[in-house]
């Protein structure tokens, strides 16, 4: 798989969010794969620190399961997201090509009812091989604000 098409899986993955289709965004990740939302941009991975969001695969299905239960009663009605993204920049590259670590800035909006959230920030994607495929070993999600209070994130920024 070719730089290009990393991106490409990037660019994809926020498109399944914003089109509500969690279980194909769930398949991008690796196994052990992790999604972060850091209190600060500083915050190293590891650290015994607060997060707004620190999911493993386990607690993304289960959050995934629950938005498609009908039982999430904070998403009634359901929100609607989009994701605006600038062009991913690779910032690092194993010597076997086998990961890959990608930063992009973004914006995004999530809206429910008349409310709109809108976030900024920027991701770093850690991709990993498996066989033919690259997947997503980590997900950070760098708010400019995170550490302001903020409203109640729904769904993924």
């Amino acid at each position: 798989m070719s730089v290009a098409e990393c991106v490409d899986l990037i660019y994809r993955e926020a498109f399944l969010l914003d089109e509500g289709r969690y279980e194909d965004w769930l398949k991008l990740f690796a196994a052990t794969g992790r999604y972060w939302v850091p209190l600060s941009k500083s915050q190293e991975e590891g650290d015994a620190q607060l997060s707004i969001a620190d999911e493993d695969m386990n607690l993304l299905r289960l959050r995934i399961e629950r938005l498609a239960s009908g039982r999430a009663h904070s998403q009634q009605p359901p929100s609607s997201m989009q994701h605006v993204l600038q062009q991913p920049m690779l910032i690092e590259q194993s010597a076997d090509a086998n990961e890959y670590g990608f930063r992009t800035a973004f914006t995004y909006a999530e809206c429910r009812g008349d409310e709109v959230l809108t976030l900024h920030g920027h991701y770093v994607h850690r991709l990993v091989r498996a066989g033919e495929q690259f997947h997503i070993q980590l997900k950070r999600v760098n708010l400019v604000n995170a550490a302001s209070r903020l409203p109640m994130i729904q769904l993924f920024p």
